[in-house]
């Protein structure tokens, strides 16, 4: 099985280790089960026959979230499989796919599609990147891209090669920190509207944290999180 539950109505699915700049980044999605069976899929991974008939198994899928301009890879292919699925994402995305028929910008307040079930929060502040957070309520899973990225040793020493290897502590995306990379933190000009965008996601009490690259949080969620934001939470 490539789905991996989570919790009520909500699976993960680990795809392929990709190159992001010369250096190997595993990806992974997160599909929620909304009412009426409708799917909401988060940063579509590369898919293939066994994927499709495991998520076609849930329900239809309804929308394809990119939850920053970075995680727009498969969208077109999913869209492609699934037509009448929305497409969602930050403005980021919408102007970097502009050759997809995106829905309005996502910002703080969750599209009535999936409001109830799924909350957002919107980090903003840095003219490199912004990224939607989500929280899924009945589970209480908090999704994050890139704003959290938690390496183990065992992947930096198998996958990052010589110079590389070197970085991932220092940055502090190891198990133990679970930073945004040190060059995107330094990016956040205005960190006023990501701190709020945090305790946003930590006053819903997440005990699971997904995130895209790295080990997920299966307990203890949102002491991890005070724990892998200090440039916002202490600066």
């Amino acid at each position: 099985m490539r789905l991996e539950p989570v919790g009520p109505e909500i699976w993960l699915a680990e795809g392929d280790i990709i190159d992001f700049y010369g250096f190997p980044y595993p990806t992974r999605c997160v599909i929620v089960r909304l009412p009426e069976s409708r799917l909401w899929v988060w940063s579509p991974i590369a898919l293939d026959d066994e994927l499709k008939r495991e998520v076609s198994a849930l329900g239809e899928v309804a929308h394809l979230v990119s939850p920053n301009k970075i995680h727009h890879l498969y969208l077109a292919d999913w869209h492609a499989a699934w037509p009448d699925a929305m497409l969602w994402g930050p403005a980021s995305t919408v102007k970097k796919r502009a050759d997809l028929p995106f829905q309005p910008p996502l910002e703080d307040t969750p599209p009535a599609e999936w409001q109830g079930v799924i909350e957002q929060a919107w980090f903003r502040g840095s003219p490199v990147l912004d990224e939607i957070a989500f929280v899924h309520l009945p589970s209480h899973t908090a999704i994050f891209a890139d704003l959290s990225e938690n390496f183990s040793e065992d992947f930096i020493r198998e996958h990052w090669k010589g110079w590389k290897r070197l970085l991932a502590k220092p940055w502090g995306i190891v198990v133990g920190k679970g930073y945004a990379p040190l060059e995107m933190r330094l990016s956040w000009l205005n960190r006023t509207p990501a701190r709020v965008a945090l305790k946003k996601v930590i006053a819903a009490h997440p005990e699971h944290v997904i995130m895209a690259h790295g080990e997920w949080i299966r307990s203890g969620g949102e002491a991890y999180l005070r724990h892998a934001f200090p440039w916002l939470i202490r600066s």
